[in-house]
């Protein structure tokens, strides 16, 4: 009777300290990087809770600095989004990496990350999901697309598409045999190869049927045959590829632009252990794998392709030979500022007639 008081004892402290030590995660991701399934593991598993808020690069940086890095307990913006947003508004906290279980991460991605997150000798930034965008293309209509530019041959006015938004100005500026990624220290070499881009992209503007803002408005013009090329994402690529085999992604021949999202602190986040404990649960191999499958892209974890769907990794190696993979223009931290430049000359590309 009396090791029956103690157990009983001893479960409703254990019981305890676990509520006292459950937190609410707010999560500011990308959309497929939480998938439900996950979310259900992770909170059965560790007693937190989460919310998701999804959005994109410039609506993570606005709300985080419209708050002074408060509202949210981790978010996911891309690697070249933090050093520069970190230097003008102070918006994250530095990654304590004695809480992190870096064996989970492939060493590369995670070194790179380092160095590409790194402010004041401090690391901000650990990896998390990558890929690229490129070409999307129906090769039954288009088959001579292999890049930027060629969007704006006249054999396809007024059937393709693009995003007025900096990856379409970095790409096409690789496509002309420009290097803005170079030129990122240098404002005026800067403004210099935008200007050229700008003057590309205005004459091109009869080509375009409409730019798209989302996913599912692209691969509907592309599953329609309203639009048969697109500067786009691998991903929306391959699920069209899924099922119309003449639709694709087509890794540009100049490049395709390779991104890094990955997880940081915001400044005033106030659930750092459940931050912590969702990093590495997602990080585990058979949970990438799962946001894999969901996402579409693949992740920095160590062996987390292991249990991915057999058609995506058929799809990818089909995109990406090992020429492809060589040639993939990695984004740079952007230096603060820049898009400053980039906003005027996209909205001077928008105005234009």
């Amino acid at each position: 009777m009396k090791l029956g008081i103690v157990s009983t004892t001893a479960l409703i402290a254990a019981i305890s300290a676990t509520s006292v030590s459950a937190e609410t995660l707010r999560l500011l991701t990308w959309g497929g990087y939480a998938p439900d399934d996950v979310i259900a593991m992770f909170e059965e598993e560790t007693g937190h809770t989460v919310e998701v808020t999804t959005s994109n690069n410039e609506e993570m940086i606005a709300k985080l600095r419209a708050t002074n890095g408060g509202g949210f307990d981790l978010a996911q913006p891309s690697q070249d989004r933090i050093t520069s947003a970190q230097e003008e508004f102070g918006i994250y906290k530095p990654i304590d990496m004695d809480r992190v279980e870096a064996a989970q991460f492939i060493p590369s991605m995670l070194d790179a990350t380092a160095s590409n997150t790194t402010f004041d000798g401090e690391v901000f930034g650990l990896p998390h999901v990558w890929g690229t965008s490129g070409l999307v293309v129906n090769t039954a209509e288009a088959g001579d697309v292999v890049d930027y530019t060629d969007l704006c041959s006249d054999a396809y006015a007024g059937k393709v598409s693009y995003r007025l938004k900096r990856p379409t100005l970095i790409g096409f500026g690789f496509a002309m045999g420009l290097d803005p990624f170079a030129a990122y220290g240098d404002e005026a070499a800067y403004q210099d190869i935008l200007a050229q881009v700008e003057e590309t992209l205005t004459a091109c503007k009869a080509n375009v049927k409409t730019y798209w803002d989302g996913g599912d408005e692209i691969q509907n013009l592309l599953r329609s045959g309203e639009v048969v090329a697109s500067m786009a994402w691998d991903t929306g690529g391959w699920q069209l590829n899924a099922d119309n085999a003449d639709i694709t992604f087509v890794a540009p021949a100049s490049g395709a632009l390779g991104w890094i999202d990955t997880f940081v602190l915001p400044a005033r986040g106030r659930a750092d252990d459940a931050a912590y404990d969702w990093i590495n649960f997602v990080m585990r191999p058979d949970v990438a794998a799962m946001i894999t499958n969901t996402a579409g892209n693949f992740t920095a974890s160590v062996g987390g392709d292991e249990g991915v769907d057999a058609n995506l990794k058929a799809r990818y190696q089909a995109s990406f030979d090992q020429a492809a993979i060589d040639n993939i223009k990695w984004y740079p931290p952007v230096p603060a500022g820049l898009e400053m430049l980039e906003g005027a000359t996209l909205d001077r590309i928008n105005a234009a007639n």
